[in-house]
């Protein structure tokens, strides 16, 4: 009886089991019932068009109830649970690519006002910054997605998937909310002064000589030049900008910092674009391959405390990793998971044959191992779709 409980907008509060009166397909939600964790969640309900909604539990559903018989629950089927699990992972990853595409759109916003109207383009940045830390702090365990640009090396929506990055990041180690808004707002910026660097230099497949070189290398203090005229943005997020490419063992540029010289906030988001760059300047270079060069050839670069905490973030199956599973199936990691060898994944035969997503935590399915882009059959391949951009976004699932 507890779904006749209708609870006005005005009275919602953390801790509340609510239900919303709209389809699953019209929130952003994974599910329509869930329990009220964070102010954000709150805030994010009362911009839905709806004036109440329904109360699961709670101190008031107890007072309003007490005199109400009891009515049996009618458990569901198994069948009947992996089908919501399926379609709530489905709807999770819809989610997470839309926010991604939207966020790229307002960062290029952002930037579009940053020499004519900068105010504006601080505004514009702020208001993404707490879009950011709402979708990170909508569940209490956020995880990691695999969405896509659709762009080769857009400059906004490299921004996003690091400032994702580096905010998981800075979340596992314990940084403040002031100092993951630094970082956010730092790694959105931080490749704006690539802006003023040629296409044709950016863009390059083949080798750079040392002048293009020399003069991509100008970008973060481009950027920060573009970034100060106003005296707009935290100083914090000036340093992500002129520094993201600094070193811990002093080999970075554009100043050559070493060690505690270089920021805690700066020396993450340096750290996430270093995964990010090595990933991308791969050449289809697998995530899980990527993380490994990183953990091996990287160590004098970043400090070792800070790698770790990326392989916790992105787990030794980051998305996007091709693997093979226990029950011969081929896969794609989509979502990364508390269990490490149990993600979320798209599967098909190694034939290419019965494609479907795969919860795989609640399987007695696991990962075997990670395999090739040549190890797939044509039809797996077209699948599985492996050549796809690959960037990152929180996942709620």
């Amino acid at each position: 009886m507890s779904k006749d409980v209708k609870l006005p907008l005005s009275q919602l509060s953390v801790g509340l089991t609510i239900k919303l009166p709209l389809l699953w397909t019209n929130h952003p939600f994974v599910f329509n019932q869930f329990v009220i964790e964070t102010a954000a969640q709150i805030e994010l309900i009362k911009s839905l068009n709806i004036s109440y909604v329904y109360l699961i539990a709670g101190k008031a559903l107890e007072a309003t109830l007490a005199a109400q018989p009891a009515v049996a629950a009618v458990e569901k089927s198994a069948e009947e649970y992996a089908k919501e699990r399926l379609l709530a992972l489905r709807k999770s990853l819809r989610v997470s690519q839309q926010r991604f595409q939207k966020c790229g759109i307002e960062c290029r916003t952002a930037f579009s006002k940053i020499t004519a109207e900068p105010e504006g383009a601080y505004r514009s940045a702020a208001t993404l910054v707490e879009i950011l830390m709402d979708h990170l702090k909508e569940t209490p365990t956020p995880h990691l997605a695999l969405v896509s640009s659709g762009e080769e090396s857009a400059i906004t929506e490299h921004g996003v998937s690091v400032a994702v990055l580096s905010m998981m990041l800075g979340s596992l180690l314990g940084c403040t909310d002031s100092e993951l808004r630094d970082m956010a707002m730092g790694a959105l910026f931080h490749d704006i002064g690539k802006r003023k660097v040629p296409d044709v230099i950016r863009r390059k497949k083949s080798n750079l000589s040392d002048h293009e070189v020399n003069f991509l290398k100008m970008h973060p203090k481009f950027g920060y030049d573009m970034m100060t005229r106003q005296n707009l943005f935290p100083e914090a997020v000036l340093d992500i900008v002129l520094h993201h490419h600094e070193w811990a063992d002093g080999s970075g540029y554009p100043n050559g910092l070493k060690g505690s010289a270089i920021s805690i906030t700066t020396q993450i988001v340096a750290l996430a674009n270093d995964f990010e760059m090595l990933l991308k300047g791969g050449g289809g270079r697998s995530p899980q391959v990527a993380l490994g060069y990183l953990f091996k050839n990287r160590a004098g670069k970043h400090e070792p405390r800070l790698i770790s905490a990326l392989v916790k973030v992105l787990g030794i199956y980051p998305p996007g990793t091709l693997v093979l599973l226990s029950n011969s199936q081929v896969a794609k990691v989509l979502v990364t998971t508390s269990i490490v060898k149990q993600p979320h994944v798209l599967a098909c035969d190694e034939s290419g044959d019965n494609s479907s997503l795969r919860y795989l935590i609640n399987e007695d399915v696991s990962i075997e191992k990670v395999i090739k882009i040549d190890e797939l059959s044509q039809i797996a391949l077209k699948v599985l779709d492996p050549s796809a951009d690959i960037s990152f976004y929180f996942s709620s699932v």
